[in-house]
């Protein structure tokens, strides 16, 4: 065993010693020529040491030569391969009515349909949705499980130290979602945290849990859950006295279940606290978030955007001029 480990170690030096051997031990097919060659060197051939590094040399040579279409392809930019295949994949979460799958397995909502419309006009046809919880959408896409992402998500400061936001295609407020006739008379975030003993239940990553700890809602009072189908299920049963999200989103979850939840109408809420929602890139595809940017400039606010959203509950109130890079402090 350690005959071996000398011997594998011996080769491996002796590529680093070779010409070009620096490079080709960067690539993958350096595994299997180290093994090839300690396979022959236990089979008896005499590897002198100028003639080992001439012939891990040359194998070194043929290894890149292999690799240089592979070296051409991850030149190839996010928006050249949309373009070259047709196809993109989306990222998104399970929040009606920004991104959702239906039960016969659609994958919709107002951000996945506006993509659609968005990449048809860019001559892709076919787009893929990737499933994922909230707080997994920014890892997700930086490590390239998707292209996009396309789940309502809200552009703020910290965010776009991760992501390259497109300009944002909504504006909109957040609400609560309390039991039916809203037993603790909460209106606002500050009513939470003016009660220490109330829970309130927010989506793990989303922007309501700074939002609530801004108006004084303490940690210990939050209840981070995976998505909205968990909060809706926190203030059914009672885990939780209330729960934080989109106007839009808490109005769809107490449809779901209006004998037991609303909610809140009169919700009052620090303006700054209003959320802009945006397809999100990663920071290298400036590319494609600024020809997908063309694109929404020339269709938001047409008739064909206002029908494509309006059966999820948005309308011309949901407009707005304000850019990513405003939002971002750019």
């Amino acid at each position: 065993m350690l005959h071996s480990r000398l011997q594998r170690e011996a080769v491996q030096e002796a590529v680093w010693a070779a010409p070009g051997g620096a490079a080709c031990v960067m690539r993958r097919h350096i595994h299997h020529l180290v093994h090839y060659l300690i396979h022959h060197v236990n089979n008896g051939i005499d590897m002198k040491a100028k003639r080992t590094s001439g012939l891990l040399g040359a194998l070194c040579v043929a290894a890149a030569t292999l690799t240089v279409p592979a070296q051409h392809a991850s030149a190839e930019t996010t928006l050249q391969r949309i373009q070259r295949t047709g196809e993109v994949r989306i990222g998104y979460a399970n929040e009606a009515p920004f991104a959702y799958t239906t039960p016969d397995g659609k994958v919709t909502g107002e951000s996945p349909e506006i993509a659609r419309k968005i990449f048809a006009k860019m001559g892709v046809k076919k787009v893929d949705g990737v499933l994922t919880e909230w707080g997994s959408l920014i890892p997700g896409l930086r490590a390239g499980r998707f292209d996009v992402i396309a789940a309502g998500m809200y552009i703020t400061p910290e965010r776009c130290k991760q992501v390259a936001f497109a300009n944002p295609q909504y504006q909109i407020k957040d609400t609560l979602l309390v039991p039916k006739g809203n037993p603790k008379n909460l209106h606002s975030y500050a009513d939470i945290g003016k009660q220490p003993d109330l829970k309130l239940a927010v989506m793990a990553g989303a922007v309501e849990l700074a939002n609530s700890r801004d108006a004084g809602v303490k940690d210990a009072q939050l209840m981070q859950v995976p998505d909205t189908t968990a909060q809706l299920q926190a203030v059914r049963a009672r885990r939780a006295d209330a729960a934080a999200g989109t106007a839009l989103t808490m109005k769809g979850l107490a449809a779901k279940a209006s004998d037991q939840v609303e909610a809140v109408a009169n919700f009052t809420d620090d303006p700054k606290h209003t959320g802009y929602g945006a397809l999100a890139f990663r920071p290298e595809d400036t590319d494609l978030r600024d020809a997908v940017n063309k694109q929404l400039h020339d269709w938001l606010g047409t008739a064909d955007h206002l029908q494509t959203v309006e059966p999820f509950g948005f309308d011309k109130s949901n407009l707005t001029t304000r850019t990513a890079a405003d939002i971002c402090g750019k």
